[in-house]
């Protein structure tokens, strides 16, 4: 999916459109002592190693988030864009 890598949109912090630059949205470091993750490793510990049975299920696309910053007060939003894209995202200039 192509992208702009500056647009025209709406700032809540300047209440105005102002343009904005975009860029893809990423995951930060998972905190390791976080309940979800103490339980699967716990369950991954030991004999057996694998956490349940394989999936057959086909995967969806996911649906791609991108962080736009205006230009004039440098804040951050973060938007969805579109549906769910199995491609990744690019930014076209």
């Amino acid at each position: 999916m192509k992208f702009p890598k500056e647009l025209n949109a709406y700032c809540p912090f300047c209440k105005k459109h102002q343009v904005h630059k975009a860029k893809a949205a990423s995951k930060g470091r998972a905190r390791a002592l976080a309940q979800g993750n103490r339980r699967h490793e716990r369950r991954l510990a030991g004999h057996g190693s694998k956490r349940k049975g394989e999936k057959t299920v086909k995967k969806q696309g996911k649906r791609n988030k991108i962080v736009l910053q205006c230009n004039v007060c440098k804040k951050k939003q973060e938007r969805i864009v579109g549906g769910r894209t199995t491609k990744k995202l690019e930014f076209k200039s």
